[in-house]
Parts: structure tokens; sequence; C-alpha cells
């Protein structure tokens, strides 16, 4: 018995590999995009860290300009009191 190149055998054999290769793709694909993705996660991570680590430094400045703000203010509150006695 010959196979011919119309024959059901060889057309689901040469379907099979098409789709073999095809899947092939498809996983080399999924695993990229896996890969993107820790690489986004890891971006994010970062992003996330230098955020907290700005808004602690924004606390720090809005606090020492507090303080900073009342040691001038009582300085010429007591400079305005010693003048006009």
């Amino acid at each position: 018995m010959e196979l011919q190149i119309n024959d059901p055998v060889i057309v689901n054999a040469r379907e099979l590999a098409t789709h073999a290769a095809e899947i092939k793709h498809l996983q080399d694909d999924m695993d990229k995009l896996v890969s993107d993705m820790e690489e986004v996660k890891e971006a994010l991570a970062d992003i996330r860290k230098m955020l907290a680590e700005d808004q602690a430094s924004k606390k720090t400045i809005h606090y020492v300009f507090n303080i900073l703000s009342v040691l001038l203010g009582g300085g010429i509150v007591f400079i305005l009191q010693k003048v006009w006695k």
C-alpha cells in the first residue's frame, strides 16, 4: 500500500506537525510574557519603594519647617514685645 499526498494519514501527520510548531511558538511567547511580567513586577516594587522614601522625606521636611516656623514666629513675637515695652 502506497501513501499518496492526499492520504488522510499524511494529511493528519502534516496537520499535527503544523499544530506542534504553532504550540511551540505559543509556548515561547507565553514564556516571554511571563518573564516580561516578572520584570514589570520588579519595576513596580522599585517604584513603590521610591515613592515611600519620597513620602517619608516630605514628611520630615514638613516637620522641620513646622518647627522652624514656630521658633521663628516665637522669636518675632519676643522681639516685638521687647521693642514695644
